[in-house]
């Protein structure tokens, strides 16, 4: 069983805890939300981390911002979103999930992305169905003026979720996923790691992604493309 697919376990032996701390959500001070949920998926997976991978940096948006951190590009790091898609996590809705990337001394190992009520996960090492589809999947980040710019002739999705999203775009469920106004290192390390593994083009700020590191030191601009 690789390091992925025990993670993977452990979230499922804890999901019905998890899941009864949906109306537990505190507004962050950029207007988001986080709630005991996301604390609890942290815990249970960087406790594993610490025990299995004690030299690793734990890197996770609970942990933002990082400051006076050196970061290294041949270090060893953990990247966690423990719910990506809180707004929907904490809105009843099952389109949320969680990500996982490790990275030791600055080479990709392995990456995850798990959406535990969906019953889906997409681990390194592991095939995926493939499906021929002709939807772009949007960012919910959006603005009204960047919706009435999209061309027409094709079926647009918007879900709040860059593991759904990115993983929808990896299976070839989704034509097409970008986010144009930038997100973080660990709402997206994942996908763009698991899309070069199934021969789904990645690119990071207009260049294509080779499996490097990003760091949580800015936001990035991401393109999945069959």
């Amino acid at each position: 069983m690789t390091f992925c697919q025990k993670i993977v376990e452990i979230i499922k032996d804890n999901l019905t805890e998890i899941t009864s701390l949906k109306n537990t959500k505190i507004k962050k001070l950029d207007d988001s939300y986080v709630s005991k949920g996301d604390l609890l998926v942290q815990s249970l997976v960087f406790d594993f981390c610490k025990d299995n991978l004690p030299e690793h940096v734990l890197i996770s948006e609970e942990f933002a911002p990082f400051n006076d951190i050196e970061w290294n590009e041949k270090g060893s790091y953990i990247v966690l979103d423990p719910i990506d898609g809180t707004e929907n996590f904490v809105s009843g809705l099952r389109e949320w999930g969680v990500g996982i990337s490790i990275y030791t001394h600055g080479v990709h190992q392995e990456s995850c992305i798990f959406l535990p009520e969906l019953n889906e996960v997409a681990i390194s090492g592991h095939s995926l169905e493939r499906f021929e589809s002709r939807i772009h999947g949007l960012s919910s980040s959006l603005t009204k003026s960047d919706l009435e710019k999209l061309p027409e002739g094709f079926e647009y999705r918007i879900i709040g979720c860059s593991m759904y999203n990115m993983l929808n775009a990896v299976k070839g469920s989704y034509a097409r996923f970008e986010n144009v106004r930038g997100v973080h290192c660990w709402d997206v390390l994942p996908g763009l790691n698991l899309a070069l593994e199934h021969n789904v083009n990645a690119y990071v700020d207009g260049k294509p992604y080779k499996g490097e590191m990003l760091f949580p030191t800015r936001k990035y601009k991401i393109l999945l493309e069959a």
